[in-house]
């Protein structure tokens, strides 16, 4: 795929700091978001844009006064400036999590610092957001995101099996930003191999989610093509529909971006707690060791399948807890339109009339996909509402 570097957003983000558009939050969490979806895995990838919106989140708060510090409390001086301080926030930890970008993160980010004007409250901005994003990354150094690999392979002894090790199997180990544990809101086992729920599924995504033979309808193939992506990339545009929406401001969006990162981060974390817990294998396994009629030996999924246990949806639970940070922000009002593109989709756009769309619209990509089941699709967006509702009580509106 091809994302665009820290500088290919040069002349927008002096913009912003010019004035040119609304919001410095917004625009780096675009860079941010290209940036940390080159980093190897989604689950590291959402765990770096936490740390970026805790860092910032902070950075303004301390600046402002508008809300309380999340993790790292510190004082800033009077006058300093907030887009100094959200540029200096975001360009500390993109360097420390993601050093393969380092020097054009270094090379843009002085260009940045360029176009505010020189003085105190430039230095003091920088200052602050240094301090903050040091802070937050340090509180997260040992939050268990690096651990030795203890995978055991599951065989019986003298048996070969495929010697590939699954993803981030320690990743429900982590500790969390909301969560009291990653077990906070593990759901129930999957459905018995018994019952109607189980065969209903399996014949589903028989169906529907096959590479060849299948019953997808064009527009379901688009949908499966769209949401093969899993990177920030694609689930950010959609928090900054409601973000750019008139009458918003940096501080407002400051606190909504932390809100949003960190309920996506813990729920990676609560997922992969309760797919290691269940190790529930996945549509091309059943369906090639079904018995009897319905055993395809040839069946495969319309994408690869991920390298971990199936249940719950990992897509589903954090599209689920964006959803509820977003809902919640919207409130009984009329929600923005939401947008988001696909780089699994030749940069294809859909668009989103409610909240309750886009989270359905991710559920369903992944039967079409061919490697979810429908009752992990549900479970894993129920599991993300209630992270994200948890994240929206945990970080305070801020004041006017």
């Amino acid at each position: 795929m091809k994302i665009t570097i820290w500088s290919g957003l040069l002349v927008v983000m002096l913009a912003v700091v010019a004035g040119a558009h609304a919001d410095v939050v917004t625009d780096t969490n675009a860079k941010a978001a290209e940036i940390t979806s080159k980093m190897p895995g989604t689950p590291p990838a959402v765990r770096a844009m936490a740390i970026v919106h805790v860092a910032v989140h902070d950075a303004v708060g301390a600046i402002t006064g508008r809300y309380p510090a999340f993790r790292a409390q510190v004082k800033a001086p009077a006058g300093a400036s907030v887009d100094a301080a959200v540029l200096a926030a975001t360009r500390t930890v993109l360097s420390k999590l993601v050093p393969a970008q380092q020097a054009a993160i270094d090379a843009d980010f002085k260009a940045l610092l360029n176009s505010v004007a020189d003085g105190p409250a430039k230095a003091d901005g920088v200052a602050v957001g240094e301090q903050v994003a040091t802070m937050v990354l340090a509180q997260c150094a040992e939050d268990g995101a690096v651990a030795p690999n203890t995978y055991r392979p599951h065989t019986t002894p003298g048996v070969y099996v495929p010697t590939m090790f699954p993803a981030v199997p320690h990743w429900g180990k982590r500790k969390t930003w909301v969560m009291t544990s990653a077990d906070q809101f593990r759901p129930g086992p999957p459905p018995s191999l018994t019952s109607d729920t189980w065969k209903r599924d399996f014949e589903e995504i028989k169906a529907l989610g096959a590479r060849d033979g299948s019953k997808r309808t064009p527009e379901q193939t688009a949908i499966a093509k769209f949401w093969e992506a899993t990177a920030p990339a694609v689930y950010w545009p959609v928090a900054r529909s409601v973000a750019n929406a008139p009458g918003r401001d940096v501080v407002e969006n400051a606190r909504l971006f932390a809100a949003a990162a960190v309920a996506m981060d813990d729920a990676l974390v609560a997922v992969f707690d309760a797919k290691y817990a269940y190790n529930f294998w996945r549509p091309v396994t059943a369906i090639r060791n079904a018995e009897g009629d319905a055993r395809d030996p040839n069946w495969l999924p319309f994408i690869d399948t991920p390298m971990h246990p199936e249940y719950p949806c990992a897509h589903c639970i954090v599209s689920g807890a964006l959803g509820a940070v977003l809902g919640i922000e919207v409130g009984n009002g009329p929600a923005p339109p939401l947008s988001s593109s696909s780089y699994t989709a030749g940069g294809a756009t859909r668009t989103w009339v409610k909240v309750g769309d886009f989270m359905q619209e991710v559920a369903v990509a992944r039967i079409y996909d061919g490697v979810h089941y429908r009752n992990s699709t549900v479970v894993g967006t129920a599991m993300g509402q209630k992270i994200g509702e948890l994240a929206a009580k945990k970080l305070p509106r801020a004041t006017r």
